[in-house]
């Protein structure tokens, strides 16, 4: 058995066509890598081991070496099945190339979820400089010191220091902004409203100034309405502020299909779009389970398995008692400034302002993307549905009157 990931795709594009062998496993992620590149995938051929003597390219057959077995080579570590740019085995201590690197990012809040999101971003190993911004005396320096210590644990090199304002942390490439009050027992998103509006609203126009040419990714709840705000206050063009849930909703869906399927989540795809919260739309058309239709795997669990990923949030801040989610927030933040520093052409989730696509416009919805070193590089039009693409629009008119709402609330 073979794992078959992006770089396998990728060598096979010039002949247009990869041959599987029975057993072989191929990641959703090089699946998708396959249809934009147009490269054919043809499954199920005889076994085959490719050893040192045999490992040559023929009949646009990519070798492959195979896992475990007598006469295989040393097995490798399998990128594709680590988190996209994680440190793995065989790469700890390597240099990542300058040209690969951006100058700063900025996490204002330097909570749970800042925290996280510094560390991840901390481990590519893709930052120059990271800084923690939180107006509590000490806590992003105090933050700041604490991960450094773990720079030897995790093979970094990235410089992390704290301060208690934007202008401080200086001109930013990207800044993630989880600054706000988190949703305690009881409370739903749209009550942090007012609460959060000022703190987001300040602080976004403090970002706009201080780094002009930069790219916010929000975090805040209520996140569509958030971002919408964020937009306005900085200043900064739409395409330059993003919302981070659907890749938050989209990993919480993986997460429980797999518990259902008896699979690793890595093996489930599927997009979490609309809203963050009540209107949250998850297209059947687009879920899959391994090769399968989520739906055929799941069957009758598929609409609770949604439902469940929909109001994990609520679920999770019910089980702390006080708090909210704050790992996995974190972690898809990163992830989302990690796309975009690596141009990388994936397809995900996040919180965008769309000029028509899908029948919608002038609105922050969740939509699938692709981002680039400046932000939204690209919507992606899925083959969606009559009834997945009324519940996209009707999710986007909720938002619409939401943030029409908050508006009135905020005499603008």
């Amino acid at each position: 058995m073979s794992v078959i990931g992006v770089d396998a795709v990728e060598d096979a594009s010039a002949s247009g066509r990869l041959v599987l062998a029975r057993g072989d496993r191929m990641t959703p992620l090089a699946r998708d890598r396959a249809a934009e590149l147009g490269v054919e995938i043809v499954e199920g051929v005889a076994d085959r081991v490719i050893g040192p003597a045999s490992s040559t390219v023929s009949d646009g057959i990519v070798p492959r070496i195979a896992l475990g077995g007598p006469g295989a080579l040393p097995s490798p570590p399998v990128p594709a099945f680590f988190r996209r740019g994680a440190p793995f085995p065989g790469l700890r201590g390597r240099t990542v190339p300058s040209s690969s690197r951006i100058p700063r990012v900025t996490v204002i809040g330097a909570g749970n979820v800042g925290t996280h999101a510094a560390m991840r971003l901390a481990e590519t190993d893709l930052v120059d400089e990271i800084v923690l911004v939180d107006v509590v005396e000490g806590l992003a320096r105090g933050v700041a010191l604490d991960l450094t210590h773990a720079a030897g644990l995790l093979g970094f090199s990235t410089r992390i220091r704290g301060e208690a304002t934007v202008e401080a942390a200086g001109r930013a490439d990207y800044t993630i902004m989880t600054a706000g009050r988190p949703r305690q027992p009881g409370m739903s998103r749209t009550d942090l409203t007012a609460t959060n509006a000022a703190i987001v609203g300040d602080l976004a126009a403090a970002v706009g100034r201080v780094s002009p040419e930069g790219v916010i990714v929000v975090v805040t709840n209520p996140l569509d309405e958030m971002t919408e705000l964020a937009w306005r206050r900085s200043g900064l063009p739409p395409a330059r502020v993003v919302g981070m849930a659907g890749l938050l909703d989209s990993s919480r869906f993986q997460a429980l299909a797999g518990i259902v399927a008896g699979v690793r989540a890595d093996g489930v795809a599927g997009l979490a779009l609309g809203s963050h919260g009540d209107e949250m739309v998850f297209p059947a058309s687009q879920a899959r389970i391994g090769a399968d239709a989520a739906t055929a795997r799941l069957s009758d669990r598929f609409a609770a398995t949604v439902e469940r990923a929909r109001d994990s949030g609520a679920e999770v801040v019910g089980l702390l008692g006080k708090g909210s989610a704050f790992i996995t927030p974190g972690l898809a933040a990163a992830r989302m400034v990690e796309h975009m520093i690596r141009a990388d052409g994936s397809v995900l989730s996040a919180t965008v302002r769309p000029r028509g696509e899908y029948g919608i416009a002038d609105v922050y919805v969740g939509l699938p993307v692709r981002l680039g070193r400046h932000g939204l590089a690209e919507i992606v039009n899925l083959p969606l549905d009559a009834e997945e693409t009324a519940a996209l629009r009707a999710a986007a008119e909720k938002i619409r009157a939401r943030v029409g709402e908050l508006s009135s609330s905020a005499g603008s």
